[in-house]
This record gives structure tokens, C-alpha cells and sequence, in this order.
């Protein structure tokens, strides 16, 4: 039953060999793991993957394999009988076809719409769903929710689905990463290993081997000798894009940041969205009333710092381009100035973006950052960081 994901393993790159899969084979008869699905996959990367490297390709591959087994329970079969209240709720929803969504024309560009807008907040009196004008729910109006336009405002949606939204006008709450997550971080700690420049500094507390050894010929009895211990010098400053469109990869994230935790004896952390604009935060509870001006990170922070900003660079390109186009609040100057400011003040700088490299040409902003940081930006595999750090060293 397992010769598929056998197959499977070997069109994703896997060079696993038969000796390998038949290892596997008597591991799961033996009963080493009986009914879960976390263990059957460390068992499986266990025995079939010999290299750190194919790590990423083999989760590719079991993903693929095994899309949703776990998820098929006699209890989640029963759940879903019941209809959830939401599908009723978005019931009058307009679904449209390819033809009618390309006959959708956006208003005439960001200032436009922004204009457009504001006369229907002066106009509009009540609630309205299912139109193509008003602000309201469903339909085909470019401002609202639940709806589809090529280009509008989102406003009060729990989540994107079209992507096409060049405003979203939400106040929502984003979460800390979580800094302890130790699954999956080895590969990472790997390739930011790369990026140490060692220096002795602090108190005499390492045992100096071969200093001792001279001493004690040279005196006759045992003359410990020690020295200031070896620390890794570099300094990295960390800025992470936070909620949205990260969402889906809070999990990488977090094993990003505990990597860099465990590497760097120097290293702020800081968190924006989608684009740094004029404030950056360290607590994302306290992202509204605690959030630390972008000028004195510039001015805190030597250019010695290793600047990394990890996001996914997905958003409408007005966030970068345009004053007034940012995420959740009104920025008086546009993203991609910030980012040169950021640029200036540290030249060793990388973009790791999470998103699968082959995906990029898909989002217009992620070219525009991408030429912003002179294709400075890297995917979040492992030889995509090896390759990113060895150019901030």
C-alpha cells in the first residue's frame, strides 16, 4: 500500500533507495507507530531521508501522498452533516463566471477609487448587500465584503479569498511567534550557521587546552590556563511580516525565528505588515499603543547590523507605491521609500520570502520589492538561505 508514496518520493527528488523503503516497511510491521499520524511521518523521514537537504522535498512528497488522511475521522464525518451557520449567511453570495469576472473593469486606479469611496460614504444611508454600487456585502461592488471586483476596497472581511483587494480597511489581531517551536529548525540553524564571525570577549571562563598544556610542561605541575570565551559577533536585526497573507506560514515562521534565537547572541526582533512604513512593533498584542518609530530603529542600529526582513511581499502594489496605500492606516509616505531607507542604512541586508519561489512572478508587489532590494530576495528552503546569507556576510 506504501509503493505510491514510494513513487511519490522519487518525483520529488527523494533519492531514497529500495534498501531504505523496504527499513520502512519493517518498521511499520514491527508497530513502531499504530494510529498516528505525526509519528508514521518522523518515522518516514527517519528511515527514507539520509540528507538534511531533502528534508523540504520529502515533505512535499508526504504532503502530497497523504493530503488529508488525518483528517478523516468518524467524528469529523458526522460534523460535517451539519451546515456550518456562516454558508447559510453567505448564502445570497454572487458567484461569477470567468467571463463575467473578466468583464469586471477596475474604477481608473488607486486615487479614483479612494475618491469613489467617499462619495459613497456620503451617500449611502443603510446596510446593502448584493449590489454593484454601495457599500455592502456579496456582489460585485468594488467596496466590502464577500464580493468580487478585479480592484476594490476590502472592508470588515475575515480573511482574503480573490487576493485583489488594493485597500483592506481592517483593524484585526496577530500573534506573537512562538519562539519555542523546536520541529523543523535544525535545517535553519544549518544555514544561518553560516553567518557567524567569531570573537573572544567577556570573562576568562573557557578552558584554553592548549595554552594549559604549555604551562603545564613548562612548570612542571598542572598550571590551568583559561581564556574569554568564543561568541558569535554578528549582529542581526530581524523584522517579520506578520498576519494577512502569512498567515499560512506562521509554522515556518515561528522555526525561522526560534533558528535565529539559537544562533544569534545579537539579535532584535521586530514586526511589521506586509510593508515597514513609519512604525514597527515588538508585541503584536500591543501593535496599536506600543509601536516603535522606523527613524529610531535607523538611528538605534548601526550599519554593522545585519539587516533580514522575512515576508511573503504579497499585497496590492499600491502598499508600496503610493502615500495613503497601506494596510489598516494611512501612511504619509509610501512603502518603497522606507524600504530604500532601509536599504541605506544597512548595506548587508536579505528579503527571505516563504513563498515558493516559482509563485513570485504571480504577485506584482513581489517584483516590486524584489527590484527594490536589487534581487535580494531569497525562498525559505535551505538552499535559498544558504545562498542568502552567504551575501550578507
Amino acid at each position: 500500500m506504501f509503493l505510491p508514496f514510494f513513487q511519490t518520493l522519487r518525483e520529488e527528488g527523494v533519492p531514497v533507495s529500495l534498501r531504505e523503503f523496504l527499513a520502512f516497511l519493517e518498521a511499520m510491521a514491527s508497530g513502531l507507530v499504530i494510529y498516528d499520524a505525526e509519528g508514521f511521518y518522523h518515522l518516514a523521514r527517519l528511515t527514507l531521508v539520509k540528507d538534511e537537504r531533502h528534508i523540504d522535498r520529502f515533505d512535499r512528497a508526504f504532503a502530497r501522498a497523504f493530503r488529508g488522511l488525518e483528517a478523516i475521522t468518524a467524528d469529523r464525518v458526522l460534523d460535517a452533516l451539519d451546515l456550518p451557520g456562516d454558508w447559510l449567511e453567505k448564502l445570497a453570495e454572487r458567484h461569477l463566471s470567468a467571463e463575467e469576472r473578466a468583464a469586471i473593469r477596475a474604477l481608473g486606479g488607486f486615487d479614483k477609487l479612494m475618491q469613489t469611496l467617499r462619495e459613497r460614504l456620503e451617500e449611502q444611508k443603510g446596510r446593502h448587500q448584493g449590489g454593484s454600487k454601495w457599500i455592502g456585502t456579496a456582489g460585485t461592488s468594488p467596496f466590502g465584503a464577500y464580493g468580487y471586483n478585479p480592484e476594490g476596497i476590502r472592508i470588515g472581511q475575515e480573511e482574503s479569498r480573490h487576493r485583489r483587494a488594493v485597500k483592506v480597511w481592517d483593524r484585526r489581531e496577530f500573534r506573537n511567534l512562538d519562539g519555542e517551536a523546536e520541529i523543523g529548525t535544525r535545517t535553519m540553524k544549518l544555514a544561518l550557521r553560516r553567518l557567524r564571525r567569531w570573537a573572544r570577549e567577556g570573562a576568562a571562563e573557557e578552558l584554553d587546552l592548549d595554552g594549559t598544556i604549555r604551562a603545564t610542561a613548562a612548570q612542571g605541575w598542572l598550571d590551568v590556563q583559561t581564556r574569554p570565551e568564543r561568541r558569535n559577533a554578528v549582529k542581526v536585526l530581524l523584522l517579520l511580516d506578520i498576519g494577512g497573507s502569512m498567515d499560512p506560514h506562521v509554522r515556518v515562521m515561528e522555526e525561522l525565528f526560534t533558528a535565529a534565537k539559537a544562533e544569534f547572541r545579537h539579535l532584535e526582533v521586530f514586526y511589521f505588515h506586509n510593508c515597514v512604513y513609519e512604525g514597527l512593533w515588538r508585541d503584536n498584542r500591543r501593535r496599536w499603543d506600543q509601536q516603535t518609530p522606523t527613524w529610531d530603529v535607523i538611528r538605534t542600529y548601526g550599519p554593522d547590523w545585519r539587516l533580514i526582513l522575512v515576508g511573503d511581499a504579497a499585497m496590492s502594489p499600491y502598499e508600496v507605491t503610493h502615500p495613503g496605500g497601506a494596510n489598516e492606516h494611512w501612511n504619509r509616505e509610501s512603502g518603497e521609500v522606507w524600504l530604500q531607507r532601509l536599504r541605506a542604512q544597512w548595506p548587508h541586508h536579505l528579503w527571505i520570502n516563504p513563498v515558493a519561489e516559482g509563485d513570485w512572478r504571480r504577485s506584482q508587489s513581489t517584483a516590486l520589492i524584489s527590484g527594490i532590494f536589487e534581487d535580494r530576495m531569497v525562498p525559505m528552503t535551505l538552499d535559498g538561505l544558504a545562498r542568502g546569507i552567504r551575501g550578507l556576510r
